[in-house]
C-alpha cells in the first residue's frame, strides 16, 4: 500500500500544501512587521511633533513636565530629554547618545533583561534633544503569534495530509485488490466472476461497471462460440455425410452421365457447405464492431424501397405481395451494405415461410426521435415458445426443415441489429408474424 499511485499523490498534495502555508506564512509576516514598523513610526513621529509643539508653547519645563507625566504612564513610549551639552534633564532615554534621525538602540531593563528600541532622536529649539523610543516586544510576541499559528497549521496540514493519505490509498488499495482478484479468477477460468460495486457512482465504480459489462460481453461471446462449434458440429454432419455417400457411389457407377449427375450433387453439397461458413465468418466480422467505421446517415425509407423493388417481380411471379408502408423518412446512421442485407433477409423469410399467397407488408416510420421498421406477414407465424430461439444460429422450426436454407439468415439480422444498437422485436400479425426493429435516436 505504501508504494500506492494515491499514496504518492496524497503525498504531494500534502507537501505542496504545506509548502503553500510556508509561503503564506513568510508573507503573512513580513507584512505584519512592515505594518507595525509604519504603525510604531507613526506614533514616535506623531509624539516627536507633539513635544516639538510644547516646547514652542510651553518651554523647557513644558516638556520636562510632559515627559516626566509619560514615563510614568503604563505601556507609554519611553522619552529622553537632553540638554544641549547632552546632559540628561527627564526621561529613561535621556543619557542615550544616539543620533538625529532613526536608530536601534539597546537598553538594560530594571529586571536586568536587554531590549532592542527604536528611537527617533529629533532636535528642539535653543539645542535641546528629544529621544523617543519604543521597544519591540509587542512587535516580536505579534510575530511569535503569526508564526505560532502557521506552525500549527503547517502541523495539522501534514497530519491531516498524511491520514487522509493513509485512509484514501487503504480504500484504493482495498477496492483494486478486489479488482485484482476478480480478474485473476477470470484468467483461471471463472468467466463468472465480476469485479465488485460499492454503488457510489464513482470513478472505480464506473470503471468496475464498465469492466463487468465488458466481461458480461466476453462472457456471451464465448458461449456464442460454444454453441456455434456445437451447432457447426451438428449441422454440417449431415451434408458432409451426404457428400461424402455421393462421391462414395459415384464411383461404383458406370456410365459417365450417372456419373456426372453425382459429381453435380457433390458440387451442390459443397457450395451449401462453403455458402454456410460464408454466412458463419460474415456474422462473426458484424459481431466484431469492426463495421462501425462505415455508418454514414442514411435514409431507411430508401433501404427499404431499393430492397422491396428488388423482391416484388419474384414475389408477383409466385403469386404473392410484397408492399411498401412509408411514412416519412427517418434517417438513421448505419452501413447501408449491412441493413439492406438485414431487411432482404427479413422479406425472404417472409417470403419463404408464408405460404403460396403470403402477403407481406413492409412499414417505415418515424416514432419521435426513433426509426422504426417491421416486416409483416400473414402466414402461419412462429409460436411464442419458440420465438426467442429464432435468431439463433442454425435454429429451424420443425416445419422448416424441409425446405432450403441453413437457418443463419435471421441470426445474421439479429447480428446487424446489435451493430446497430437497435432492438429487435417479433410479434403475433393476427395471421401472421410481425418483425419490428427500432434504432436508436441519432
Amino acid at each position: 500500500m505504501f508504494r500506492s499511485t494515491s499514496l504518492r499523490l496524497a503525498a504531494l498534495y500534502t507537501a505542496a500544501f504545506a509548502l503553500a502555508v510556508v509561503v503564506l506564512g513568510a508573507i503573512t509576516l513580513l507584512t505584519t512587521r512592515a505594518t507595525l514598523k509604519q504603525q510604531f513610526d507613526s506614533r514616535i513621529n506623531a509624539e516627536a511633533l507633539s513635544l516639538g509643539q510644547e516646547f514652542r508653547l510651553e518651554g523647557l519645563t513644558g516638556v520636562v513636565e510632559a515627559v516626566q507625566e509619560r514615563d510614568r504612564t503604563p505601556g507609554a513610549l519611553e522619552y529622553g530629554l537632553q540638554s544641549p551639552g547632552g546632559q540628561a534633564l527627564a526621561g529613561r532615554l535621556a543619557s542615550a547618545r544616539t543620533p538625529l534621525g532613526w536608530s536601534e538602540l539597546t537598553t538594560r531593563q530594571p529586571g536586568g533583561e536587554m531590549e532592542s528600541v527604536r528611537v527617533l532622536t529629533s532636535a528642539l529649539p535653543q539645542g535641546y534633544r528629544l529621544v523617543i523610543g519604543d521597544d519591540d516586544e509587542r512587535s516580536e510576541a505579534l510575530e511569535r503569534a503569526v508564526m505560532e499559528g502557521f506552525g500549527w497549521a503547517f502541523a495539522g496540514i501534514v497530519v491531516l495530509g498524511f491520514l487522509g493519505g493513509y485512509g484514501l490509498s487503504f480504500d484504493m488499495h482495498r477496492r483494486l485488490a478486489a479488482m485484482t482478484g476478480a480478474a485473476e479468477a477470470i484468467i483461471d477460468g471463472d468467466l463468472a466472476r465480476r469485479i465488485p460495486v460499492r454503488g457510489s457512482d464513482d470513478d472505480l465504480d464506473r470503471l468496475s461497471v464498465t469492466f463487468n459489462r465488458m466481461l458480461d460481453r466476453i462472457g456471451a461471446l464465448m458461449d456464442s462460440l460454444r454453441q456455434v462449434s456445437n451447432d457447426i458440429a451438428h449441422d454440417l454432419r449431415t451434408p458432409l455425410t451426404r457428400l461424402r455417400q455421393r462421391l462414395e457411389a459415384s464411383r461404383t457407377l458406370a456410365s459417365v452421365e450417372a456419373r456426372g449427375e453425382a459429381v453435380e450433387g457433390a458440387l451442390g453439397d459443397v457450395d451449401a457447405i462453403l455458402e454456410t461458413f460464408a454466412a458463419l465468418l460474415r456474422i462473426a466480422q458484424i459481431e466484431g464492431g469492426a463495421r462501425r467505421a462505415a455508418f454514414r446517415p442514411l435514409d431507411l425509407a430508401a433501404i427499404a424501397r431499393t430492397v422491396v423493388e428488388a423482391f416484388a417481380p419474384s414475389a408477383e411471379d409466385a403469386g404473392q405481395s410484397l408492399t411498401l408502408q412509408a411514412g416519412g423518412e427517418p434517417t438513421i446512421d448505419g452501413d447501408r451494405e449491412l441493413l439492406t442485407q438485414m431487411l432482404a433477409n427479413l422479406v425472404e423469410n417472409a417470403l419463404r415461410h408464408g405460404g403460396p399467397s403470403a402477403r407481406v407488408v413492409v412499414r417505415v416510420a418515424a416514432e419521435g426521435a426513433r426509426a422504426l421498421v417491421s416486416v409483416a406477414d400473414d402466414g402461419p407465424g412462429v409460436p411464442e415458445a419458440e420465438r426467442a430461439r429464432i435468431f439463433d444460429r442454425f435454429y429451424r422450426l420443425e416445419r422448416s426443415r424441409s425446405t432450403a436454407g441453413s437457418g443463419l439468415g435471421l441470426a445474421l439480422v439479429a447480428a446487424i441489429a446489435r451493430l446497430h444498437e437497435a432492438a429487435v422485436e417479433l410479434d403475433d400479425a393476427r395471421p401472421g408474424l410481425v418483425v419490428r426493429i427500432r434504432f436508436p435516436p441519432r
